[in-house]
């Protein structure tokens, strides 16, 4: 059998892992527990904060996202000094000498909150020089009279948060039994695309709205995981918890090509469409003729 590449895209779910080596770590999704649980980093409230870490990791692995080995050695590390904060002092009269279970981890989000908050400057002056993205604005305060909160890129774990709420909403909507259908992630894609080819931005709740089966909304956001990595979408959000919207991006020249291309595809759909659409008049006029 002749090897298949890489980078062909997966048609069946349960081959389509999404590699999360592009988006963030375990440190990366600590510092996102804490700022969205507004808690003091050094005194982190380990054991609620452990519960959410692994929340995170079981709704990864439901997703069939490749989750990389050192978040589970992080679940390990958490779990480990959860049960070291619950052992009973020898002595609860004097300070523990030894230090505390937390501190080693605390030194290590300080040291990558400063590394990351220096790469994002980076990031931030790299693309004011190449003027690759701009948020029109501009008409926006024309019209409200007053500059909007600007927006910030969504890491992973931000769209794992607003996925969570699509699911929970999911699950109070009455049950409606339809026959199933299943969709390839490359179809889905293409769908997405045509959607966002008719507006400049959508919410991110709104790409959910025509699917109705668990394993409908779990395809829907493979395919924006899938789409963020090809540099076909940017995600942005309105503060720290505000609405999430995607927007359709120019793509640039260093965005990855796979095999069967999205974006090739999508201008090749339109092109069929339209064709059909221009033939409709001759054909409409060729019935005619026969029947006179």
């Amino acid at each position: 059998m002749e090897h298949q590449p890489d980078f062909e895209f997966e048609s069946i779910l349960e081959a389509y892992p999404v590699r999360l080596e592009k988006f963030e770590g375990p440190l990366d999704l600590l510092l996102h527990l804490i700022k969205q649980h507004q808690v003091d980093i050094y005194d982190i409230p380990i054991a609620a904060i452990t519960e959410q870490y692994l929340g995170y990791i079981d709704m990864m692995q439901e997703l069939n996202l490749d989750v990389a080995g050192e978040f589970l050695v992080m679940a390990a590390t958490l779990i480990h000094i959860k049960s070291r904060m619950l052992l009973p002092r020898i002595d609860p009269t004097q300070e523990d000498p030894d230090e505390d279970p937390r501190e080693a981890l605390v030194r290590r989000l300080l040291e990558h909150q400063k590394f990351k908050a220096a790469a994002e400057l980076l990031h931030e002056r790299e693309t004011l020089r190449s003027a690759q993205w701009t948020r029109p604005d501009g008409p926006i305060a024309e019209i409200a009279g007053e500059a909007p909160e600007p927006e910030i890129e969504v890491d992973l774990f931000s769209l794992i948060a607003a996925f969570r709420t699509v699911v929970e909403r999911a699950k109070q909507r009455p049950k409606v039994y339809l026959p199933s259908e299943q969709i390839s992630i490359e179809d889905r894609i293409e769908q997405l695309m045509a959607k966002l080819s008719e507006t400049e931005a959508c919410g991110f709740e709104d790409l959910f709205a025509d699917v109705q089966s668990r394993a409908g909304i779990v395809v829907t956001f493979l395919a924006m995981l899938e789409m963020i990595r090809l540099k076909l979408i940017r995600v942005f959000q309105s503060g720290a918890l505000g609405p999430i919207r995607v927007y359709k991006r120019a793509r640039p020249a260093d965005a990855p090509k796979p095999l069967l291309d999205p974006e090739q595809r999508h201008a090749h759909e339109v092109a069929v469409q339209n064709a059909v659409r221009e033939d409709e008049p001759a054909t409409a006029i060729a019935k005619s003729s026969e029947s006179e």
